[in-house]
């Protein structure tokens, strides 16, 4: 990589050398012929202008000579004194032969002095470009020398291509060294990480919550039929029975929260809901379609603007859907209700059974016609345990609902 950046920045010099020297060429040769070229323009036409005058006076006296000849020759034949035009036609001859030897001469000067103008203009550009020549090859010269020193160089670092340069290998020596960089074994799996991998074994949502999609933007659609199956509003209760309650929830909430820490139930199980209403996902991959009445098993229990993100049990798809089209799955009863381990405090109910449902409660087989005497003979001591529960528990007073939430009167 080196040699390489070092082989386009020579290039570059070379290339930027060149560039100068044309630079000088259009500045000593191109720009100066201009200017040479207006001045020689103005020159010749001065200069033929006044070879042009010239001429035309040489040329003039010639004619004029040879006009005076014609005119001595004619009045010479017929005449007296043959001696005397003769005289006069040899002066005129030599004045024409004089005259046109001179316009000769004249021309072959102007024909010289242009063949010299124009010699000099040539031998100017002729020079001019002898010294971009002579530039040039001083220029050839010095990039072959350049060239000449640095390509052994070049050749010599890539005649091998398995020899490391010097500097790698001590890059790679520096590695080699212990303690010299911070790099350490290979890591060990964090305990967290087989932790929910076990965890993730026994309830695969936690495999699959980094691939949840995101949910629909908006709220989820709520459809028009839904308060049909909505349950019905609880009558109000009496003070007696809000503070039994609250006292029995906050005891239950408790125990509840002991058993989960304890056995993990809540990690294993996993809600389940029922669909009443169907829905369509249409062209939008993340929704969950299905029809009326099928099973579908929540991945988020907590639910995001109305949306809910569960698995069909039946094709396995997973997607987002409104939760006002579902409704909690009702499970068989034995599987609701579960005794808890005895522990010193009361026994209250533990039943899972919504008591504001429509659906049929499990009611355990009438008790009281066979046990009336053994009502009667107990009544003393319930009337004395009456006395000593509101000492106690003060906030307990009042009847107490059964297993199935059914309140027993005092008087049976």
């Amino acid at each position: 990589g080196q040699v390489l950046v070092e082989i386009s920045r020579t290039h570059k010099k070379l290339n930027d050398s060149l560039e100068e020297s044309f630079k000088k060429f259009h500045k000593e040769i191109i720009s100066e012929l201009e200017k040479k070229t207006d001045l020689d323009v103005k020159y010749m036409n001065a200069t033929l202008k006044r070879y042009q005058t010239e001429h035309r006076s040489k040329l003039d006296s010639l004619e004029k000579s040879q006009a005076e000849l014609k005119k001595i020759r004619r009045k010479s034949q017929g005449a007296r004194n043959v001696m005397k035009y003769e005289h006069k036609e040899m002066e005129y001859l030599e004045t024409v032969s004089s005259r046109q030897s001179d316009i000769q001469r004249f021309i072959a000067e102007g024909c010289r002095e242009a063949l010299l103008e124009e010699k000099r203009r040539f031998c100017f550009l002729v020079d001019k470009h002898c010294s971009f020549t002579q530039h040039m090859h001083f220029y050839h010269i010095q990039c072959a020398d350049f060239l000449k020193s640095k390509l052994p160089g070049w050749q010599e670092i890539c005649s091998d291509a398995t020899k490391v340069p010097e500097k790698v290998r001590m890059m790679i020596d520096e590695i080699r060294t212990p303690g010299s960089t911070p790099i350490s074994g290979t890591p060990q799996p964090s305990p967290m990480i087989e932790r929910n991998t076990m965890i993730g074994n026994v309830y695969p949502h936690h495999e699959n919550a980094s691939k949840v999609p995101p949910a629909p933007t908006g709220r989820a659609y709520t459809s028009p039929l839904v308060d049909m199956f909505n349950h019905p509003a609880m009558a109000p209760k009496t003070s007696c029975e809000k503070r039994s309650n609250s006292a029995e929830n906050s005891d239950d909430a408790s125990l509840s929260r002991s058993t989960s820490v304890a056995t993990g139930l809540n990690i294993m199980k996993r809600q389940k809901v029922k669909t009443i209403f169907p829905h369509t996902a249409g062209s939008n991959k993340t929704l969950l379609s299905f029809a009326q009445g099928d099973i579908i098993t929540l991945l988020v229990a907590e639910e995001k603007d109305g949306w809910l993100y569960g698995e069909h049990d039946s094709t396995k798809v997973k997607g987002w859907f409104p939760s006002s089209y579902t409704r909690p799955l009702e499970e068989p009863a034995e599987e609701k209700a579960f005794v808890p381990v005895p522990s010193p405090a009361p026994i209250r109910s533990i039943s899972s059974v919504n008591l504001v449902e429509k659906g049929d409660v499990v009611l355990p087989p009438p008790d009281y016609l066979g046990s009336l005497q053994t009502d009667k003979r107990m009544e003393p001591s319930k009337s004395t345990a009456a006395v000593k529960t509101p000492t106690d528990r003060p906030e307990n007073a009042g009847p107490k609902p059964d297993m199935n939430g059914i309140i027993k009167p005092p008087f049976l």
